[in-house]
């Protein structure tokens, strides 16, 4: 059974209120009018089975999930060789480094690159 709630009705946003690019991404989709549930990856944290899962439905490694562009990344995983298992828990500890925001709607997820990349859930 999976662990990440998502529906077909209504579209999930999982994102990092401290970066611009998701704030717009949650604006915009407000503004379309696009019936959603937003999570704070800050407040809520993901456990392993739903990493896993989020992976999965990205069609993406664990590793595939973090954002190595993150300023901070460097300066603590810079050339980092980490399993699975240890990959969850570097998210777990430090979810600013979740590559998002990722929109999810029923079966389909998507990293979102653009606001507009919305639309094609």
């Amino acid at each position: 059974m999976p662990e990440l709630s998502s529906s077909e009705r209504e579209i999930t946003l999982y994102y990092n209120p401290n970066r611009p690019a998701a704030s717009k991404t949650l604006g915009y989709a407000k503004g379309e009018g696009f019936a959603l549930r937003d999570v704070n990856i800050l407040k809520n944290k993901f456990t392993g089975t739903q990493l896993e899962e989020l992976a999965d439905r990205l069609k993406v490694t664990i590793e595939g999930l973090v954002n190595k562009q993150h300023p901070d990344y460097d300066a603590t995983l810079h050339d980092a060789s980490f399993s699975d298992d240890d990959w969850i828990k570097v998210l777990q500890k430090n979810p600013q480094f979740l590559k998002e925001p990722i929109a999810i709607r029923g079966h389909q997820a998507m990293f979102v690159k653009t606001p507009s990349d919305l639309s094609r859930l």
